[in-house]
């Protein structure tokens, strides 16, 4: 795996970072901002819709530009964001910061992406994306709890700066470390593949966006990590008042929750090339079960926690197989991946826009009964791709050519 590899994950978990810091800051944002938590609360949302509207159009501007030079301009916007946010002396400006790093932290998602699959061989792009994303479960396990940590003792504006200097740190490993792709790039763009104006510009690289599989896959995406952010979302409060563990217990959980994530992510992107519509299918079938389980069984401790870190294991742990189906379906560019996070970041959006308004109509296990569905929704528009595939195993190996008396036709179907 090459090292340029993991000093994008390292990129990609500031970012996440930086996501997550506000849900835990909540109460000392409020006093210092001299706002309400709700308000606070829609920090949150706007950094979410700022990653999934703002994110494309950043990526489109920046089609020309090299990946590796786009990442520096992506890791200069998110910084002067982050900084803006530090130092924000009111809430409005609070909330331009957090639209600007979240516009910034889509793109960067989808040029990291792209870059990794340029600079691996084909047979380990799974892995190697996985790794990646390691940054986002790893932004979870630790950063999550590490900036609430640096908030509650040194103030929430430290947490920011901290943010700041790991965000330094990733860049310049990334310009030191991360080499160019000079030599893929212009393949592409010689054959008009990357969006330059020599190749046909923009239409070129929105070509690729009329395929309706593209559109059912994207969707996928957006099904399986809303189902996951449903229960996600709320199980701090699901914890406390229907299973019935305390506030200080409820952070070691959280741990174990982000330890099964990375777990199911690694474990993930040694399938994904070879194996990602079993894959997918086995997770959604899997989440489906331990999303309905937890809203039947959450009064149980033992089987709350089983069924939770279950949900940790086979939830957002699909995107290497959720990214490499996208690829195929469409491309390895930065547009389509950047897209595709939105898509992945929608579900979240969804997620948490209905888990609100159901808790009140229906109680705390209304969300996990809404993830159930989401995780059903995934499974039929799955349904294409598993017809394809038995297609493919069904269907007889053409004959050879040449037919060889001394040797037996080999008829096993290699299925992607």
């Amino acid at each position: 795996m090459p090292r340029a590899v993991y000093l994008l994950a390292l990129g990609i978990f500031a970012m996440v970072t930086s996501e997550f810091v506000v849900a835990g800051l909540m109460p000392l944002m409020a006093d210092g901002l001299n706002a309400t938590i709700p308000e606070i609360g829609y920090l949150i949302t706007a950094f979410a819709a700022a990653m999934a509207f703002g994110g494309p159009i950043l990526t489109i501007a920046l089609l020309k530009m090299r990946q590796k030079s786009a990442l520096m301009v992506l890791f200069g916007i998110f910084l002067a964001g982050n900084v803006m946010a530090a130092l924000a002396p009111d809430y409005r400006t609070m909330l331009v910061a957090r639209v600007i790093t979240g516009i910034a932290s889509q793109a960067f998602f989808g040029v990291s992406i792209s870059m990794c699959v340029r600079l691996t061989r084909p047979e380990i792009r799974g892995r190697a994306i996985a790794v990646a994303l390691n940054g986002l479960m790893l932004g979870t396990l630790l950063g999550l709890p590490l900036s609430t940590v640096i908030g509650e003792h040194l103030g929430w504006r430290a947490a920011f700066w901290a943010i700041t200097g790991l965000t330094v740190l990733a860049a310049l490993a990334t310009l030191v470390g991360v080499p160019r792709t000079e030599h893929a790039e212009r393949a592409e763009h010689d054959s008009g593949a990357d969006g330059s104006e020599e190749g046909g510009g923009l239409r070129q690289e929105l070509r690729v966006f009329r395929s309706r599989r593209l559109w059912l896959t994207l969707t996928t995406s957006t099904f399986i990590i809303g189902a996951t952010f449903s229960a996600f979302s709320y199980l701090n409060p699901i914890l406390t008042e229907i299973t019935g563990f305390s506030t200080g217990t409820v952070p070691l959980l959280l741990i174990a929750y982000g330890a099964a994530t990375v777990i199911g992510n690694t474990v993930v992107g040694r399938l994904a090339d070879r194996h990602t519509v079993p894959v997918l299918l086995t997770g959604l079938l899997l989440n489906l079960a331990f999303l309905a389980g937890f809203a039947l069984l959450a009064q149980l401790s033992l089987a709350a926690v089983v069924l939770m870190t279950g949900i940790g294991l086979v939830g957002v742990t699909m995107n290497p197989a959720l990214v490499t189906r996208v690829q195929r379906a469409g491309n390895a560019r930065p547009l389509v991946n950047t897209v595709h996070s939105s898509f992945i970041t929608l579900g979240i959006i969804i997620a948490t826009s209905v888990g609100g308004p159901a808790i009140d109509a229906y109680g705390l296990r209304a969300p996990l009964w809404i993830g159930a569905a989401l995780a059903a929704l995934g499974l039929v528009t799955l349904l294409p791709d598993l017809k394809r595939l038995r297609d493919r195993r069904t269907t007889p190996a053409a004959p050879p050519a040449q037919a060889t008396p001394t040797a037996p036709e080999d008829t096993t179907a290699r299925v992607g």
